[in-house]
């Protein structure tokens, strides 16, 4: 078959797309970045769901489309994204569409426990997704899984690995028991629901076999990784809210941290189901976390990642930070001892313009650092200062080179922390 599928960069999208080339079916894929090589796809349409929220949009792509897949989705509202737009306009838009194109089957992905009351804009906009679905008429599937989690790593998947490094790990006493499930076992059910006979017009709970307390989850992850037991820890409930407040606060930078403050809520529910009705329709067996994790032995690039995973985050902090503490610096208090450099240089009078160009160049670059959307841009502006302070330096100040505090010397661990940062930007 034809096959649209919308969000085909995401977790979950990525694995369905690689599952349905696997059946034989042309993928045709939707994403607002598409990444041909890395996702398995015939196609990419390029749609932003923000905009995406009339009909006329989405019928020239349904020409000759079997069935639509829609594994789009996003946490929280932010400078990128929109729930609303995400989970309800687009996708109402794009089912209106369906039916104008008579396409055979769509399957749409919500989550576990929309149905039972919303607790968030996220899961308040998802019910209303699902509800539009419901409403349109036609041949559908809905699909609300667990937390999902697989070989991949993203989101909540990723929170679970990087909770499992920590030696000391926070308790999180009023967090809902989960039922986990395989990535392979949700791209497998998408599969087998678009195979001829399926059942139709159905919402499903994908639940794992095996119900975990949060924490539990994780000591299975670290058991996976070679980890002893960590020892739990109770942080104050302030601090907490802080923690999910702050990354509420770096969202609106266009950064996607897990610890939000929908993830708490969520978490706080927990994600359980029935998985009797899915076993029905789709014959599966789903995998529980621990025979998952037992069938593939962690390797050093599962350590790698849960130990890098909250130390990311500090390493981006601590180098933006810098470049704005050196900007602010030479504006403020080392403005003076900034322009004898210059003076020393021979720069004469145009020591006093070339302090405040450096330091505003410096805030600059913290500034596309912090942006998400001009991050990697932020990074290479850094690269190419470094290497220009070396080089003039060199050549107008040789002796700092002989400065026992090493200001010349310094600037190559920067450099190295500054590689380090492009090395692990990507998010999924």
């Amino acid at each position: 078959m034809r096959i649209l599928l919308l969000g085909a960069t995401g977790l979950i999208g990525s694995a369905v797309a690689a599952r349905l080339k696997g059946e034989g079916h042309h993928v045709v894929a939707v994403a607002r970045s598409p990444a041909p090589g890395r996702v398995a796809a015939d196609e990419w349409v390029t749609i932003d769901l923000r905009r995406a929220t009339s009909p006329d949009i989405w019928a020239p792509h349904l020409a000759g489309i079997d069935a639509v897949v829609n594994c789009a989705g996003t946490l929280q509202d932010n400078v990128r994204d929109s729930t609303a737009r995400v989970h309800r306009d687009a996708p109402a838009a794009l089912w209106q569409a369906c039916g104008d194109a008579r396409v055979r089957r769509v399957i749409h992905f919500s989550a576990m426990g929309v149905d039972r009351g919303a607790l968030s804009r996220f899961s308040e906009t998802k019910a209303e997704g699902d509800a539009a679905l419901e409403a349109s008429g036609l041949d559908y599937v809905i699909l609300r899984p667990s937390i999902v989690v697989g070989d991949a790593a993203y989101g909540g998947s990723a929170l679970f690995r990087g909770l499992a490094a920590l030696p000391l790990l926070p308790r999180m006493p009023d967090a809902g028991a989960v039922d986990v499930v395989q990535l392979s076992d949700v791209a497998e059910t998408v599969v087998r629901l678009l195979r001829p006979g399926s059942p139709g017009r159905i919402a499903l709970d994908l639940p794992g076999p095996e119900r975990l307390g949060f924490d539990e989850v994780i000591a299975a992850y670290r058991r996976w990784l070679g980890w002893r037991p960590a020892r739990l820890v109770s942080l104050p409930a302030w601090l907490m809210g802080l923690a999910y407040r702050a990354g509420d606060a770096v969202a609106w930078l266009g950064w996607r941290p897990a610890i939000r403050t929908t993830g708490r809520r969520e978490i706080v529910r927990g994600a359980t189901g029935d998985a009797a009705p899915w076993r029905a329709a789709t014959g599966l067996a789903p995998q529980g976390l621990t025979e998952a994790l037992a069938a593939r032995p962690a390797g050093v690039q599962e350590r790698w990642f849960a130990r890098l995973y909250f130390l990311k985050p500090l390493a981006f902090v601590t180098f933006a930070l810098f470049w704005l503490m050196t900007g602010l610096i030479s504006l403020g208090p080392g403005y003076e001892l900034a322009k004898a450099y210059m003076m020393r240089a021979g720069a004469g009078p145009l020591s006093a313009p070339s302090v405040v160009a450096g330091a505003l160049a410096d805030i600059g670059v913290f500034c596309a650092i912090v942006w998400r959307p001009t991050t990697r841009l932020g990074l290479w502006a850094a690269v190419l200062l470094s290497v220009f302070y070396i080089i003039a330096g060199s050549i107008l100040l040789p002796e700092l080179w002989r400065d026992p505090l090493g200001p010349m010397m310094k600037v190559w661990p920067i450099l190295a922390l500054n590689f380090l940062c492009l090395a692990i930007l990507d998010e999924r």
